[in-house]
């Protein structure tokens, strides 16, 4: 009897003790909800870019989206349809006009949009920059590639693709930081660490297929031993690709790339450019608007002084080639 009753006195302590434990935690749970990350659907946060229609921003705006998704606020994107700085600082200015949350941009000039970012700013709109930065602006952060290890590394690859010799070319864009820093890269790696290799020209490309084209001819007939073109953007090397195709010389000219659209993936697929640097552009836009979040809601100090945001974050690249491109096409 006196073993029975032991048995039951044990039982009923375990079964306190567990109602106990169960009831702690799910107070801890609810104290978590409580302080969970989360705003309101009536909070906007604009992303804002410039050739709005390119596929690039499809994965950085999705990044952007799904981040307000997981933090329960609204996002707005716009951009400049033209590769135009004016037309941009007239997009951003109408977006400060409507007092957004935040606002994630993205610049063709390092320069130009500078007077209008600092006024956002002093009017207490938070601003990060993503994928182009303006450094001397007062925006809070930026997040994008380090694109001068970038340019590095596809200096690499094309020594790598040349056995270490011949001429190569370059097709940019001369005035916009990212890219300025990208053919440093490239040029610096090429004549510091391949001495029978040489960067013949470089050229400008804007950001336009027709024009890359054009200018890859022009590359190629000033320079008709030239064996590999580096591209600096998408647009550019689906450019320099269908001149390599119009003159008849795919397998004989290596080109490097940049991004991962479907025009630039097929390229590849079909051996006509040999890789393209994939960057992390998804996360540039989830990370961008999670700053803005943080600095809106003084998670990260005070927006008139110092915050607790790093003021650079690398996102990443990849070399993408034939070997591994089809993981890079999107999943339907």
């Amino acid at each position: 009897m006196k073993k029975l009753l032991f048995v039951y006195i044990v039982l009923i302590g375990l079964f306190v003790l567990y109602v106990y434990q169960y009831q702690t935690s799910e107070t801890t749970n609810n104290e978590w909800s409580e302080h969970e990350l989360r705003g309101t659907i009536d909070e906007t946060y604009v992303m804002v870019t410039f050739q709005t229609g390119i596929d690039y921003w499809k994965r950085p705006l999705k990044g952007f989206e799904d981040a307000a998704e997981a933090l329960n606020i609204s996002v707005a994107y716009r951009g400049a349809t033209q590769y135009d700085v004016n037309e941009e600082i007239t997009v951003l200015e109408q977006v400060i006009a409507k007092n957004p949350s935040g606002i994630a941009i993205s610049t063709m000039d390092p320069e130009a949009l500078n007077p209008v970012i600092n006024k956002a700013v002093e009017s207490g709109i938070p601003v990060v920059m993503f994928d182009a930065d303006a450094p001397d602006s007062k925006a809070y952060a930026f997040l994008g590639t380090n694109n001068h290890y970038a340019g590095v590394t596809a200096a690499h690859k094309m020594a790598e693709l040349l056995n270490e010799s011949g001429e190569v070319g370059v097709v940019t864009h001369p005035n916009q930081l990212n890219h300025q820093e990208r053919t440093q890269g490239f040029r610096e790696t090429i004549e510091t660490e391949y001495p029978d290799m040489t960067v013949v020209d470089v050229k400008d490309g804007r950001g336009d297929q027709m024009i890359s084209k054009e200018v890859s001819e022009d590359l190629m007939r000033e320079n008709p031993d030239m064996k590999g073109i580096f591209a600096s953007e998408a647009n550019g090397g689906v450019g320099v690709g269908k001149a390599v195709l119009d003159q008849q010389k795919k397998g004989d000219l290596h080109i490097i790339s940049f991004d991962t659209d479907k025009g630039t993936l097929d390229m590849i697929d079909e051996g006509v450019i040999s890789a393209t640097l994939a960057q992390g552009t998804w996360e540039m836009g989830y990370w961008s608007l999670q700053f803005l979040f943080h600095l809106q809601h003084n998670l990260a100090g005070d927006l008139e002084g110092e915050t607790d945001l790093p003021r650079y974050v690398d996102t990443g690249i990849t070399v993408v080639t034939k070997d591994n491109v089809s993981e890079y096409y999107p999943v339907d």
